[in-house]
Order: C-alpha cells, then sequence, then structure tokens
C-alpha cells in the first residue's frame, strides 16, 4: 500500500489519518502479528476464517498459514483448541478419514465424494440442532401529526439488541451480528450486547425462521410526548419492545 502510491494518493479519514477500509476488530490481531511475528488468540476465537481472509488481504503468507484449519495443532501457539474430526458413515466404510474442520466454515450445500468433505452448517450436529432461547429487542419512534395526520412519519428503529446463548446467536445470524461490544466471548456463554448490523425488524424474524425458530413471547412499554413546548405540534411516540424466540 505505502511502497505502491505516493502518501498523497491514499485513502484519508476527516481528522488525516490513512484508512484502511476492513474489519476494525479483527485488525488488532494483525497489528500484534506484526509488531513480533507472534499470534495469540483468546481461547475461544471463533473468527479464526475471517482473520485468514483479513491475512490474505494484507499479503501475510506466514500468518494464512497459521490460520489454516488443516495446519493447526493442538501445541500451536494461536490458543484456540483443535477442531474435532468428523467423520460421515460413507467416510467411515470406505476407510476414508476426514481432515480437520473449522465448524464456523461448514455450509449446508456440500455433499460427500471421494476426495471431499461433507459441510455441515453450525446448527446441524450429530445429535441435530441446539435447542435455546433468542430475544431480539429494539427501540423504536414514531411521529404522529395534529390529528393523526396521514404524514405521519412512522416506526424508526435505532438498533435491534439481541440476547442469548453467544452460539446460537452467531448460527442465526452470522455476518450480520455485530460483537464489538462484548467480542471474544465463548460459544456456552450468554450475552446481551450484541446488535445486528441492521434495523428491519422482519429481516431479523426472517432469518429466526429460517433456523426453525419461534416466537414464545412479546412485551413493550411506550411513552408520548411533543416533539417541542408547542403542544399544537406533533407528537413523538417513544418505545421499547422485546420478542422472546424459542426453537425446541
Amino acid at each position: 500500500m505505502f511502497s505502491q502510491q505516493k502518501p498523497g494518493e491514499l485513502a484519508r479519514d476527516s481528522k488525516g489519518r490513512f484508512f484502511l477500509d476492513r474489519d476494525g476488530f479483527l485488525f488488532r490481531y494483525i497489528l500484534d502479528y506484526l509488531r513480533d511475528l507472534q499470534l495469540v488468540l483468546p481461547d475461544y476465537f471463533p473468527e479464526r476464517s475471517r482473520l485468514q481472509r483479513e491475512a490474505e488481504h494484507f499479503q501475510l503468507p506466514e500468518l494464512v498459514k497459521r490460520l489454516n484449519p488443516l495446519r493447526i495443532s493442538k501445541d500451536s501457539s494461536i490458543g484456540g483448541e483443535e477442531p474435532p474430526l468428523l467423520l460421515t458413515p460413507a467416510a467411515t466404510q470406505a476407510g476414508v478419514p476426514s481432515p480437520t474442520l473449522d465448524p464456523y466454515r461448514f455450509n449446508a450445500s456440500s455433499s460427500y465424494s471421494p476426495g471431499s468433505v461433507p459441510r455441515l452448517t453450525p446448527s446441524q450436529s450429530l445429535e441435530g440442532r441446539r435447542s435455546g432461547y433468542i430475544t431480539v429487542g429494539y427501540r423504536g419512534s414514531y411521529t404522529i401529526g395534529r390529528e393523526a395526520q396521514a404524514d405521519a412519519k412512522f416506526r424508526r428503529v435505532a438498533r435491534i439488541t439481541v440476547c442469548g446463548k453467544t452460539s446460537l446467536a452467531k448460527e442465526v445470524f452470522g455476518e450480520t451480528l455485530n460483537e464489538s461490544r462484548d467480542p471474544d466471548r465463548p460459544p456456552e456463554r450468554y450475552t446481551s450486547r450484541y446488535y445486528l448490523k441492521f434495523n428491519f425488524l422482519e429481516q431479523a424474524f426472517d432469518k429466526l425462521s429460517e433456523a426453525g425458530f419461534h416466537m414464545v413471547a412479546c412485551s413493550s412499554t411506550g411513552t408520548c410526548a411533543f416533539a417541542s413546548n408547542d403542544q399544537s405540534e406533533d407528537k413523538v411516540w417513544t418505545s421499547y419492545t422485546e420478542y422472546v424466540f424459542c426453537r425446541d
């Protein structure tokens, strides 16, 4: 980046700092590696495949090799446990072992064939899908003009929050889940600090429905106030609503 372009040609932010349009959360691990060429990750780090993609972007071949799931061993320095070996019945009968897989890179579209590896979504396992609860909440507002005029400004959702077990939240919402306020949380721990990168409730409902969840409860509170001290002006309603979803 700096060797191929002049500083004046590089993108900068409003404060004159060089701007890298990449994942800021993962960049700290890139920066740590560049300092001393050592990589130490938390015990529970589900973003290995994304970090490998970042290493490829920054042209760090040695880091890419360390993050390759087929090269990770128990005595590696990256701090995570080795992903489990998975064998399919077809592979077992044929005597073909399945290589070590990154469980966060499974996908349901692949099927087994000689020389290939079956891919599964995180929601699938030998025992079936995990059960549990996920709560999504939002703080919203809408404006009703005088005498409920037709040009009312309808629902405005500032942010959709996600509460529940980390592994379930990541399974359902994937890349659309923002974990910046509670990074590196173990998969089986609970959190109430995640939120979504989009603001459409229906999109969240679609993802939950596709993952096999159904809504079991809902609660909401609301207040009403005038937009200004002039009581002839528009009324603004604000509310906080939570929806509880369950998968048996």
